[in-house]
């Protein structure tokens, strides 16, 4: 079990670590296991002897410590070639789960009937039962202290690599004293040296240099820096970019500048500003102005901070709660990405239940918690947009960024119906040709509002965000429709993501 953790956490720099990688990962597994088990009951026949269980338990040992430096080279050529085939994600991974784990699954799947085996020899046949329970016992409890130690313990401190490395000298340890001989003794020995080898870049950026890289509870981190100087967070294979750095730039020319303009679609009578037209004095040319709206905004799925610290440029009066899952990615927002936006408070938890806890005090809610490829199906249901709307002040609005295939609207369309369900007033703004923005609101929302604001009407866009606004207001559309109401009891996020994602790689 710790080799299946670890095995779908190095897919992932390359294929992702969607449902149809662990799907991969989980199949092989078992696949592997119940050869071995087969084959393990063959082998105990033939030779029920505990030198001989040693000794392919010491080559198992072997094999693991070699799949992470094979790995790597495997993984990356096989993206190139099944890039080139069109065969995707599915051929991909299977095949990687397949060549590096299935062969030591295997051996390790031998264990248990060969040990069986050797101990009902040492023992009378009345109390076979109780020997298979107690092996079966202490398999089930090694199989969980692999899981929980390797996804909770050694991956995140001493990262793949070595996690592979550490359990393989566990196991040939156990294995070269059994064999009581001293030569046994030397394999363990080279795995503890493979220890040694330094890890170096997990997966190289044919885009620029990777300058840091970090492998969390949550997923695999990397920040990529271009000749220019811009920086781009990547999570896990890397396909899409999760935060966006220029320096001395604040707009980056993507769907994170539309957070800036979107919740001015909302009417300055509904939110409570003046709507009388005001000098263009208060349209302050400066680092941003003090407008009353938004006062407070939430954004669920913070990432490195591209929009927080946007905020704190534009809009420096405004209170921004920031809600992050995984806390090493906020860390890397502040070393690398200028994440310094003295009104905002970092929220180091899961989105939903976060806002569960929190008070009705939104002017905007801004959902974007990927985990690539997926929006998680309980901030994609009826209720969770329920409670969004509980927690928005009264002309409030919430964004959704809605990341999909190029080509492929099924996903928006039922988060489209689902939103409409708790938040009628609903517009969508197709800023790129795979990432399509909502905005839902209560009461009455339009385009034409933020056209309003840039002409000076209070709440004021500052005129550095005009021709943003304009542009944005310009694409602005009615809904799409024909999608179904998802619930927290029914939402197949993953399903319909990863059909989209199949129909795209066949194209």
């Amino acid at each position: 079990m710790g080799a299946e953790i670890a095995g779908a956490r190095l897919l992932a720099p390359y294929f992702g670590d969607s449902t149809i990688v662990w799907a991969n990962t989980i199949a092989i597994v078992l696949v592997a296991l119940s050869i071995g088990y087969w084959l393990g009951g063959k082998l105990a026949d033939r030779r029920p002897d505990l030198n001989s269980l040693c000794a392919t338990v010491l080559a198992g040992a072997i094999l693991v410590t070699l799949v992470p430096f094979f790995a790597r080279p495997f993984l990356g050529a096989s993206v190139d070639a099944f890039d080139e085939l069109s065969v995707g994600v599915f051929a991909g991974s299977l095949v990687g789960v397949l060549v590096l784990l299935a062969i030591p699954v295997m051996i390790f799947g031998a264990v248990s009937p060969w040990a069986l085996r050797i101990a009902m020899d040492s023992t009378d046949l009345e109390h076979a039962g109780q020997l298979a329970g107690r092996l079966y016992a202490l398999s089930t409890a090694g199989s969980l202290i692999g899981t929980l130690a390797s996804a909770m313990v050694t991956i995140p401190l001493i990262g793949t690599q070595r996690t592979f490395i550490l359990f393989a000298l566990l196991v040939a340890v156990v294995a070269s004293i059994g064999l009581r001989k001293v030569w046994p003794a030397l394999v363990p020995a080279a795995v503890a040296c493979a220890a040694l080898v330094p890890v170096g870049t997990i997966k190289a950026s044919s885009e620029g240099d990777v300058i840091y890289e970090a492998e969390t509870p949550h997923q695999y981190i990397r920040v990529v820096e271009t000749d220019d100087g811009e920086r781009r967070l990547e999570l896990n294979e890397g396909q899409a970019v999760h935060s966006i750095y220029r320096p001395g730039e604040y707009l980056v020319g993507n769907y994170w500048d539309e957070h800036l303009v979107l919740p001015f679609v909302a009417s300055p009578q509904v939110t409570g500003a003046s709507p009388e037209v005001t000098p263009s004095a208060n349209s302050d040319p400066g680092p941003g102005n003090s407008p009353d709206w938004p006062g407070r905004i939430a954004i669920l799925g913070n990432a490195a901070g591209t929009v927080a610290r946007a905020y704190g440029r534009f809009y420096p009066d405004t209170e921004v709660d920031a809600v992050e899952i995984d806390g090493k990615v906020t860390e890397v927002g502040r070393e690398y990405f200028g994440l310094n936006n003295p009104n905002m408070t970092v929220h180091t938890e899961d989105a939903r239940p976060w806002l569960e806890a929190a008070d009705p005090v939104y002017d905007v809610i801004m959902v974007d918690a990927y985990h690539q490829p997926y929006i998680p199906f309980y901030m994609a249901t009826k209720e969770f947009f329920e409670l969004v709307r509980d927690r928005l002040r009264p002309g409030g609005v919430v964004l959704i960024n809605v990341g999909h295939p190029e080509n492929s609207d099924a996903l928006e369309k039922n988060l489209t119906a689902t939103l409409e369900e708790a938040l009628p007033e609903v517009l969508r703004d197709p800023v790129t040709d795979t990432n399509t923005m909502l905005v839902g609101s209560a009461t009455p929302i339009a385009a034409r509002n933020i056209l309003l604001a840039t002409e000076g009407r209070k709440p004021p866009i500052p005129h550095r965000l005009d021709r943003l606004a304009t542009d944005t207001a310009i694409r602005i559309r009615p809904p799409l429709t024909g999608g179904d109401i998802w619930t927290d009891d029914h939402a197949p996020v993953e399903w319909l993501v990863d059909l989209s994602l199949l129909d795209y790689a066949n194209e």
